[in-house]
């Protein structure tokens, strides 16, 4: 092989292996962000309800709603859900990620 083919070849692997660190790098940036963004969120949800009585009251609904995949749904636990919404309007979550974040405090 001459010496420009050669030079030439490891240029280009050289910018090739490059390219892959740095979008590599890109996602994995986004993939840890994303996560820190939810572990924030459901520690801001959690630590502003832990001494709310309406959420502290729905815990054992809360343990039905799971423990049945949502097919048990106490007043209780209705009650607490539409509380939550009403103080975090933005909040996107689901009922089930809701009451497991109930369990959770």
């Amino acid at each position: 092989m001459s010496r420009p083919r050669l030079l030439g070849a490891a240029l280009l692997l050289a910018l090739a292996s490059t390219a892959n660190a740095s979008s590599f790098i890109v996602t994995t940036d986004a993939v840890v962000g994303a996560v820190a963004a939810s572990t924030d969120a459901t520690s801001d949800l959690s630590s502003s309800l832990r001494d709310d009585k309406i959420v502290k009251a729905a815990r054992d609904d809360a343990a039905s709603f799971v423990g049945s995949k949502g097919d048990i749904r106490g007043v209780k636990l209705e009650s607490a859900l539409v509380h939550i919404r009403k103080q975090m309007p933005a909040l996107q979550a689901t009922d089930a990620e809701l009451a497991q974040a109930i369990l959770a405090i």
